[in-house]
């Protein structure tokens, strides 16, 4: 595991570099005020203080979110705004910490086979927000939860990164959830059994979807578990004391039987959704928001002002064409509509927040291989802009269907930024592709998200931030079957390669590993699987007098357990 430390650690000093924020950010601590995610501070088109520092004490951190949390079960939420809260009030056996690497939480210590095949995990003397012990069983529970069948988890697909014995079965349904390799030796030893080494499994264990849950109170809450401070234990920093599904405001307060709780400052934090910029800055402006992200115009508004952040970010945003719909399960129309909208006008004259141009599948700054070196470092770039050949593409797919004429409609999360950038993409396809003809459809994210999953939607333009600092969480989406495959995309070559790299001779030569993944992404972007957009950039402004939050690029997003507000 030493060497794969030292790579996590060349990668993270990267980021720390050219980071800030979460899922996009910076792997240390700010020096500034107030971040922007959500804060139930300020109201939202009015910017008054309702007093939500009175709520969770007197320093609690006002946060801007610009979509809704989707849900705070830690074994169902597939969201990064899900993933933060669920980080503020849960805590799993490993933290990130400031540098990003892996460091032990519940875990109090572990021991590692010498084949790297079993990990057996010491717990804390901790407890659970109700006074019960957290017990190796609440790992148990919740890793059967995230493999069960029954469950249908859209997550199920990391323990099978994580390479947990039998997980691939069992989610297959070829196996029983008690043959998971994953057991309680005694109330404080908890036994994990893979069935090939992962070199950033300790990494994978900081993920929210291997956070524990109680099972009696699980089975208490029923059906609404999750759903309410009623019905969700913390055993991490904070806890929860306003949320529903779907809220507006999200309400936490120090959590007082956290094990580490002496080393919590902040009385609180307090989420608002905001999917404004022009609102979100009022109340930033107004005292009511220590945190919050910018857009457009304000990004060169404010960015000579000390407050003022600008970050690399993991996501990448893509569209993402669903080849059961008539007409895009033709290569040369899905390579017309990639190569047809201008990707630098959008990260410079629309986002203007750090974004850059993605003409590939693979984020920059997401890992470093065996020679050292960032994977886009030593790869080729794919489906860059180039209107000429969009067209030549389209009159080659117009002779192929018999057509002369096409209508999609492309499905868009409600948010200023990306209705923005898909109003440009929308005109651009038109003016570039004569004959086609793309309409808009807005909805929540939460929305936008089961639409896609259910593949009913035709265009969609969406997003996936890291989970772990591999190129694999990206390139395993596409394989035949996964849930986030959008497109329903299917290449028996591709997924020789992904399942080698995760379970076969490739798994054990990492030189190999690395240049297989180089050839599935080329692969991928050949057939135009996906249309990348642009990876995200993060403008915010944080308050003076807020130190210590951690942003990151790569997992949970942002953490604020070592927060301060003067």
């Amino acid at each position: 595991m030493g060497k794969v430390k030292k790579r996590m650690a060349i990668f993270f000093s990267l980021v720390m570099v050219f980071s800030l924020t979460a899922c996009g950010g910076k792997n240390t601590p700010t020096e500034a005020n107030t971040a922007a995610t959500d804060s139930p501070a300020a109201t939202e088109g009015t910017g008054e203080n309702t007093g939500a520092d009175s709520a969770a004490g007197g320093n609690a951190l006002n946060v801007q979110f610009d979509v809704e949390v989707a849900s705070l079960d830690p074994q169902i939420a597939t969201d990064g705004t899900s993933f933060e809260v669920l980080s503020d009030i849960t805590e799993g056996l490993y933290t990130i910490d400031a540098s990003g690497l892996p460091a032990l939480a519940m875990a109090d210590g572990v021991q590692k086979s010498d084949d790297g095949l079993t990990y057996t995990f010491t717990l804390k003397d901790a407890k659970w927000s109700n006074g019960t012990p957290v017990t190796a069983a609440d790992f148990v529970f919740a890793w059967r939860r995230l493999v069960d069948p029954k469950v249908a988890s859209e997550y199920s697909f990391i323990a099978e990164i994580a390479n947990i014995k039998n997980a691939t079965d069992i989610i297959a349904g070829k196996k029983g959830i008690e043959e998971l390799g994953v057991t309680a030796k005694d109330e404080k030893t908890l036994v994990v059994q893979l069935d090939v080494p992962v070199p950033f499994f300790e990494s994978l264990m900081a993920f929210p979807s291997f956070m524990p849950v109680n099972e009696a109170f699980f089975t208490q809450a029923g059906d609404s578990y999750g759903t309410s401070p009623d019905t969700i234990l913390s055993n991490g920093a904070f806890k929860l004391t306003s949320y529903e599904p779907a809220a507006t405001t999200i309400t936490l307060e120090k959590n007082p039987d956290y094990w580490d709780t002496g080393k919590v400052s902040l009385s609180g934090i307090n989420y608002q959704v905001i999917k404004d910029s022009q609102t979100a800055m009022l109340s930033y402006q107004n005292g009511d928001l220590d945190v919050v992200t910018l857009s457009g115009e304000q990004v060169e508004q404010f960015q000579s002002d000390p407050e003022f952040h600008n970050i690399m970010a993991g996501y990448l945003w893509y569209i993402s064409p669903n080849q059961k719909v008539k007409g895009l399960e033709n290569l040369n129309l899905r390579m017309a509509l990639a190569l047809s909208y201008d990707k630098s006008a959008i990260v410079s004259s629309i986002l203007k927040d750090g974004s850059i141009v993605a003409d590939f599948a693979v984020p920059t700054l997401l890992a470093t291989g065996p020679d050292g070196k960032d994977f886009r470092e030593t790869t080729g770039t794919y489906l860059s802009t180039d209107k000429e050949k969009a067209k030549d593409y389209w009159k080659k797919a117009q002779s192929e269907l018999g057509v002369s004429k096409l209508k999609y409609t492309m499905i868009v999360e409600d948010t200023e930024s990306a209705q923005n950038v898909a109003q440009f993409i929308q005109a651009e396809i038109q003016a570039n592709l004569p004959g086609i003809t793309i309409e808009l459809e807005t909805m929540p994210k939460k929305n936008r998200v089961e639409r896609m999953q259910s593949g009913d939607f035709e265009l969609g333009l969406t997003r996936w931030g890291p989970d772990y600092a591999d190129p694999m969480t990206y390139l395993d989406m596409w394989v035949t079957g996964n849930s986030n495959n959008y497109g329903f995309w299917s290449n028996s070559e591709y997924d020789k390669i992904i399942e080698s790299a995760k379970k076969g001779d490739l798994a054990l030569d990492p030189a190999a590993r690395w240049d297989a993944l180089k050839k599935a992404e080329k692969i991928a972007m050949d057939d135009a699987v996906i249309f990348p957009v642009y990876q995200k950039g993060d403008a915010v402004m944080i308050k003076s007098g807020v130190e210590g939050i951690e942003f990151h690029s790569v997992g949970i997003n942002r953490i604020y357990k070592d927060a301060t507000k003067k």
